[in-house]
């Protein structure tokens, strides 16, 4: 009976080839299996990879864009600004050359036309009287200018009491006198030496170019000039 039931070596070899054949199908179909799993890992760590990357990319080209900009601006700023100065440099020079002229020009009225410098101490002097409206002040002046002086009190006073109807009384501080080379002018005291009214000619002029430097400013450089000379 076991003789019936013995396979033969024909037999044998058969079913070892079967079971090698489907060891072999079961082999390459585990193989693509692993295959196509590794490939799709793959193509998602690379997804995964490039949408990294592109990301970095993207920041690092952001970070540079902005880097440039900013760099851009500040560099527009830079050249404004070094232009603004320059312009505002160049009027600053002007208006200084313009003032400076006229510093040059006040320090030869009172050598040169000595009716007009006496009309103008009286008009410095009755100035002084009329802020100060006191009975007795000291008036301060260039050696030089002490006879002017005198005589221009004389005719400040009449018309002090012509306008006011009260007599003044000036006198020349003849110990204190102003610097010979001051341009001209008179300083007014009163309130018993505590008020000074400083009418010498600088100080008329530099009093000028505080007031006055607005309007010549648009004078010279338009109507937007003092807006721009301050943004």
């Amino acid at each position: 009976m076991s003789q019936s039931h013995a396979l033969s070596d024909d037999q044998v070899a058969g079913e070892l080839r079967k079971m090698t054949a489907f060891i072999r199908q079961e082999a390459l179909e585990k193989a693509r299996e692993i295959q196509l799993k590794a490939d799709e890992e793959f193509a998602i760590e690379k997804s995964k990879l490039v949408r990294q990357e592109t990301a970095a990319i993207d920041t690092l080209y952001e970070k540079k864009f902005k880097q440039a900009a900013m760099s851009q601006q500040i560099t527009r700023s830079t050249l404004s600004n070094r232009t603004r100065l320059r312009v505002l440099g160049g009027r600053q020079e002007l208006l200084d050359e313009l003032f400076e002229k006229a510093r040059e020009k006040i320090s030869t009225v009172a050598a040169n036309d000595k009716k007009k410098y006496q009309t103008m101490l009286e008009g410095l002097i009755l100035e002084g009287f009329y802020y100060l409206n006191e009975e007795s002040v000291e008036i301060r002046a260039r050696k030089q200018d002490t006879d002017a002086v005198k005589k221009a009190i004389e005719g400040a006073a009449k018309e002090f009491k012509k306008n006011v109807g009260k007599e003044v009384t000036a006198t020349v501080d003849e110990s204190e006198p102003l610097p010979e080379a001051s341009a001209g002018g008179v300083v007014i005291v009163g309130g018993k030496g505590k008020i000074e009214i400083n009418n010498t000619f600088e100080e008329r002029l530099r009093l000028l170019e505080i007031d006055a430097l607005p309007a010549v400013r648009e004078t010279l450089f338009g109507k937007n000039a003092n807006r721009r000379f301050y943004d």
